[in-house]
């Protein structure tokens, strides 16, 4: 059963202007269960119907989420497909990578870059 007295603390707390992550903060620091404080997210949410999917849970920073929607919309899909389709081709780039070419830094702009590493040209 979802705790009303949380949902209706995120609704006011959206109201007044705060994102999810700002809300979620300040209620895992007092304690709260994430699973309780999750349902009542989930219980704003959309209902979506996904079957065998596994759950993720991130925390962005509302200049990454807006970037993120910004390049959602333009590709024509949900917040939630962009990100499976990163993580995904990620997943996938990064089998491609050579880990002794790279240093850490490069390797974690590389598993998140839109350029998809290749075979050198030859001259």
């Amino acid at each position: 059963m979802v705790n009303k007295e949380l949902v209706n603390f995120i609704k006011e707390a959206r109201k007044r202007g705060f994102d999810d992550y700002q809300i979620r903060k300040p209620l895992l620091d007092n304690n709260w269960p994430i699973h309780e404080i999750e349902k009542a997210f989930a219980s704003l949410s959309p209902k979506t119907h996904l079957k065998y999917k596994n759950k993720v849970t991130i925390y962005l920073d509302s200049s990454v989420l807006k970037v993120l929607e910004k390049r959602a919309d333009k590709s024509l899909m949900t917040l939630s497909e962009m990100i499976e389709d990163i993580l995904r081709r990620s997943a996938i780039n990064s089998k491609k990578i050579k880990k002794s070419e790279e240093k850490l830094d490069d390797m974690f702009i590389s598993l998140f870059s839109r350029k998809t590493p290749g075979k050198p040209r030859k001259s």
